[in-house]
């Protein structure tokens, strides 16, 4: 086992869970759009809102305006503005966003490994 998870398991042992790594993320990503938004734009590239929307199926207008700010200004998506009439904008993974790719694989392949599990 790397030496730095085992040196992150006994920060937590010691000072709880707030203090890991596994918590940061957590924190990034928590809530009901942040991951699907980001495993779409994984998948699909620059993407708009509207699109964006339409994937997301229950989100209403504010949840998915509120995840998105909250995903820019965690510095995990880019929203681009094209200045024009109407409004175009598209969101795509920034570089910090793109490190996230191994993560959102493996969500990916375990979902797809247990789907069928009866328990």
């Amino acid at each position: 086992m790397n030496t730095k998870i085992k040196e992150e398991k006994r920060v937590f042992a010691a000072n709880g869970i707030k203090n890991t790594g596994f918590y940061y993320t957590k924190s990034l990503i928590q809530g009901k759009y942040k991951l699907p938004i980001l495993y779409c734009l994984q998948l699909d590239g620059p993407t708009r809102y509207n699109e964006l929307l339409r994937k997301m199926e229950t989100a209403t207008c504010r949840s998915l305006t509120k995840a998105l700010k909250e995903l820019e200004e965690d510095g995990l998506i880019i929203r681009k503005d094209y200045g024009e009439i109407p409004p175009r904008v598209e969101y795509s993974l920034s570089p910090r966003g793109k490190t996230l790719e191994p993560v959102l694989d493996a969500f990916c392949y375990w979902g797809q490994e247990h789907r069928n599990d009866t328990f």
